[in-house]
């Protein structure tokens, strides 16, 4: 079984202002007895993109699949997510708060949307299929590659930027576009609201509708998107359980655990702690208490996050001499 846990292993900030004094025995266990590795730090899409046999473009090609699955048709076109988005002015960068932050409604998604068509035309016309999910179709691919949400949520954008030949020119765009939504009544209305304002779009998950191999995984997630890349696969996608059920090793399949992903995103060391607290209970104690009887082909936890991973194999239940070490050691 693959677990997906973004965000376990945290920076270093965070995991200091989280884990002093907090035990968690079956985690800990479990690290001293499996097997740490380096793994893709490219986002829980990029993974899931992976795992089910999605080959990646320029970009993982995320955009044209949920594209469908908000009804919209692909064709035979180049589709981008443009999601709306708050850049936070720090003292020294600026910080993303993807869509997961804002409160967004249809009805004010579309008079966004139709005001940046209306400034821009054909060169920046966004799709608003989802209050939270927009579209921008190519006719043709742009020499780009760009960073997913997951990865860029709650970092200094700079390095996340979009990158290649034509990034200048999209970045461009970008930067009217945030003159343009400033003074925004919408968002004037917004800010009176006590809401975060959407002065960006974020490019990411560019490219056409990929070729899928089926994938007779199951698939856990509670995330929509992350659900619609699993169909798209032909994958049994289904819900999360509440805590893991032993029969589950059993199979192959990829279980999202996404408990921490908001509180990481946005350095929130309280709500990351109380979130690892409740894994700890529903899914690392049943998983530690099931290593004798783990598959041949073990487990793996990935935080596709932080490109870090620790795999778990039946031998890890009989090696009693590594010794649980405290948590912030650990994890670091």
């Amino acid at each position: 079984m693959l677990f997906l846990i973004p965000h376990l292993f945290p920076p270093a900030r965070l995991l200091e202002a989280a884990a002093p004094n907090l035990r968690l025995p079956a985690l800990q266990t479990l690290l001293a007895r499996g097997a740490r590795r380096p793994c893709p730090a490219g986002g829980t899409e990029a993974a899931v993109c992976e795992a089910l046999g999605i080959a990646r473009q320029q970009d993982w090609p995320v955009a044209p699949v949920t594209l469908a699955a908000d009804g919209g048709i692909a064709g035979e076109s180049f589709w981008l997510r443009a999601d709306p988005v708050h850049l936070r002015v720090m003292r020294d960068r600026i910080v993303l708060a993807d869509s997961s932050a804002l409160a967004l409604t249809q009805p004010e998604a579309d008079a966004f949307a139709a005001a940046i068509g209306q400034h821009f035309g054909a060169d920046l016309s966004p799709m608003p299929l989802h209050p939270k999910r927009w579209y921008l179709r190519l006719d043709h691919a742009p020499r780009l590659t760009t960073t997913p949400p997951s990865v860029a949520a709650g970092r200094d954008i700079d390095p996340v930027l979009p990158q290649g030949e034509d990034a200048m020119q999209f970045r461009a765009r970008l930067n009217e576009l945030q003159m343009l939504l400033h003074d925004h009544p919408l968002n004037l209305a917004r800010e009176a609201r006590g809401e975060l304002p959407i002065n960006a779009l974020w490019l990411w998950g560019g490219g056409r509708e990929p070729a899928c191999a089926a994938a007779n995984a199951s698939l856990y997630a509670r995330d929509t998107e992350i659900q619609a890349l699993g169909a798209f696969c032909g994958a049994h996608v289904l819900p999360l359980p509440e805590r893991l059920e032993t029969r589950l090793l059993e199979t192959e399949g990829l279980m999202l655990l996404d408990q921490l992903t908001l509180a990481g995103r946005h350095g929130d060391a309280y709500a990351w702690r109380e979130a690892l607290r409740e894994l700890e209970q529903d899914w690392f104690e049943p998983l530690l208490g099931a290593l004798r009887i783990i598959g041949r082909h073990g487990h793996r936890l990935l935080d596709p996050v932080s490109g870090k991973a620790l795999l778990l194999d039946a031998g890890g239940a009989w090696k009693f001499w590594r010794r649980p070490r405290d948590l912030i050691s650990a994890l670091a």
